[in-house]
């Protein structure tokens, strides 16, 4: 029997909840196909700072490093939000486990539900067979880079946006693999005609495409795609991207499928000769909806999904993902898309588990 050591880190708001739903469908899968998870669970956030003073305490850096894969839940209270002079702030536990793990690359799947067509915000022939990836590179980018701050007056602050070949490469390759996989078509997004960091990035797809001769590549400035997405998202297939940019899209994107709450992302990367990998809805905290047991548990459980498949269990990982589209198609919703008739965060998991 294998056996995967799974650090879990429920965080704050709903995190928790959605956490315990992924679980007991995971604990299903250890039925199902002969797997034995150890999980063991550590703080982060903002829960993590009430307890510690850190939103990434060592034990929780200890437990990451042991751990064959992280299930995370979410990070944000708004305490932290009206409060901008913070020291410590929660979302510095999800950053800082992205460089201390090394994970460059988030993949974010956007696709739509043919049950759920009516709750997208689009028409219903915009939407319609919506399927695709964007990998946005993860630890670069304004988000990191230096200088950053604020000049001694106070007057004026700034932050950095610098880029390596390295770090472009390395999440190119994830991209362009992912593309060999699904329609082979690519979709540079970048600023290149204002951005120097953004023509870099243009040169070097240029040259690495190069690898990739069955893999249709082009290039779309940052706006245009922001529109494009609206307009056509079912032409898009794998859409590769910066920090910044990836996380402004992809929030763009989410909204598509109806719920913020249907989405899961991977975080992958490699630290000390081994491969990391963090899964997370890309929903956020959601505190009013905390202890009420009402959010959409499907991201966390489809962000599980994708967890098996990093750990190599592709059979366990598509019994998921075959399982909530059952549920889903027999109209078990849970509140955010169907306030009336909806069932609540941990019984959409049993249902899951049951169909599973």
């Amino acid at each position: 029997m294998k056996t995967y050591k799974i650090a879990l880190l429920p965080g704050d708001g709903v995190g928790p909840e959605v956490i315990n739903s992924a679980l007991t469908v995971l604990k299903k899968i250890e039925e199902k196909f002969g797997i034995k998870f150890e999980f063991k669970e550590a703080l982060v956030g903002a829960v993590a700072i009430e307890k510690t003073g850190s939103a990434l305490p060592e034990e929780t850096i200890k437990t990451a490093l042991e751990a064959d894969a992280i299930l995370f839940g979410a990070v944000g209270d708004p305490k932290f939000d009206k409060d901008p002079s913070a020291k410590v702030r929660p979302e510095q536990g999800i950053l800082g486990l992205r460089k201390l793990l090394n994970l460059y690359a988030n993949i974010r799947p956007i696709k739509t539900y043919e049950c759920l067509y009516h709750k997208s915000p689009l028409k219903k022939e915009v939407v319609e067979g919506v399927d695709f990836v964007v990998v946005r590179e993860l630890t670069g980018g304004i988000y990191f880079g230096e200088p950053r701050g604020r000049s001694e007056d106070g007057n004026k602050a700034f932050d950095s946006m610098v880029y390596s070949r390295e770090e472009i490469r390395r999440a190119a390759k994830v991209a362009f693999e992912l593309a060999l996989k699904r329609r082979k078509k690519l979709t540079l997004v970048d600023k290149a005609n204002v951005l120097a960091t953004s023509r870099l990035w243009r040169e070097e797809i240029k040259e690495f495409s190069k690898n990739y001769p069955e893999v249709e590549v082009d290039y779309l400035y940052v706006d245009n795609a922001a529109m494009q997405i609206i307009k056509r998202p079912a032409e898009f297939d794998v859409i590769l991207t910066t920090n910044m940019f990836g996380d402004i899209l992809t929030d763009e994107a989410s909204v598509i499928t109806g719920s913020l709450g249907m989405l899961p992302s991977a975080s992958i990367g490699e630290r000390d000769g081994k491969k990391r990998g963090l899964f997370e809805p890309i929903h956020g905290s959601y505190p009013k909806a905390a202890g009420k047991n009402v959010a959409n548990p499907t991201g966390q459980i489809l962000s599980a999904a994708y967890m098996l498949r990093f750990l190599g269990e592709d059979k366990a990982a598509q019994a998921v993902e075959k399982a909530v589209d059952k549920v889903l198609g027999k109209g078990v919703f849970t509140r955010d898309i169907d306030s009336q008739n909806y069932v609540s965060c941990s019984r959409f998991g049993e249902e899951v588990a049951r169909e599973i």
